[in-house]
């Protein structure tokens, strides 16, 4: 089997375990079949970017161009940072765009994948937003009206609880299970007066605890961790090979080493399954 086009980030369907898709070209390629198969991908020595389409010799924020990188509303240092938010200081990039993306409900979350963590997500993106991190576990527990309260609300929570994946550690296996509903019910202690001055200035319908989510366990399709984490890089090394050992996050899990396949969203590849 052979296919060449321009990849895209890995698709996700929460099942038992996750199931992968790689949208190469026009396909979409399922790829927990190839678990266990050895992979050949080459790239081929040009990027197009994923908004618009244009040959770009770099890829920005992965996978734009860089007009695009300096236009987008998506590709603003606030997505990183929702608690810098400026929508409604009237400098939104594209204030459309972020009616529909940015001005809609918006989750804070616990996660389990190299340990705790706190996060934020649209409503539209769970669990889509877990299983590109390789949370193990996860469960919503604020629910607020936009993405700049939800990034008020993490810099609240992320004083008691990290707000990082460590990415490396969540590759080499599946984290000791925690119970979050427990580490919930600590932090909402803990944050109890910072989140009640939170929905005086936003208004009291601008955030709601959310006391009875259940968790979301979540499992991937590995066969092997590997020991130690080695990433590999289309642009140091344009051919990889290996066995494909499993899939976690955005990650392959090669027997050569681990690719992030987000990070090369818009590469033009040929792979091969030998």
């Amino acid at each position: 089997m052979q296919l060449i086009g321009n990849i895209r980030k890995l698709t996700t369907r929460l099942g038992d375990p996750v199931d992968y898709q790689l949208p190469i070209g026009e396909q979409s390629l399922s790829m927990n079949p190839l678990i266990g198969r050895s992979l050949a991908m080459t790239y081929l020595g040009e990027i197009h970017c994923i908004e618009c389409g244009r040959k770009t010799s770099k890829s920005f924020n992965q996978g734009y161009c860089y007009p695009c990188f300096r236009s987008l509303a998506q590709c603003d240092s606030c997505i990183v940072k929702p608690e810098q938010c400026h929508y409604f200081e009237g400098t939104c990039r594209e204030p459309e765009w972020a009616d529909q993306h940015c001005m809609q409900d918006h989750y804070v979350y616990l996660a389990n994948s190299s340990g705790i963590k706190v996060g934020i997500t649209r409503g539209t993106q769970i669990p889509t937003r877990w299983m590109d991190q390789g949370a193990s576990q996860a469960l919503p527990i604020l629910r607020v009206k936009n993405r700049l309260v939800s990034g008020l609300a993490e810099m609240i929570f992320k004083q008691h609880v990290a707000d990082k994946t460590a990415w490396q550690r969540m590759l080499k296996g599946a984290p000791e299970p925690v119970d979050l509903s427990a580490r919930r019910d600590i932090l909402f202690g803990e944050c109890e007066q910072a989140l009640q001055q939170l929905a005086e200035q936003h208004g009291e319908s601008s955030l709601t605890l959310l006391h009875d989510e259940p968790a979301v366990e979540i499992r991937y399709p590995v066969q092997a961790y590997p020991e130690k984490v080695a990433s590999l890089n289309f642009d140091k090394t344009p051919l990889i090979e290996g066995v494909l050992q499993g899939i976690k996050g955005q990650y392959l899990i090669m027997s050569s080493g681990v690719l992030n396949m987000r990070k090369f969203s818009g590469y033009n590849l040929q792979l091969t399954s030998l």
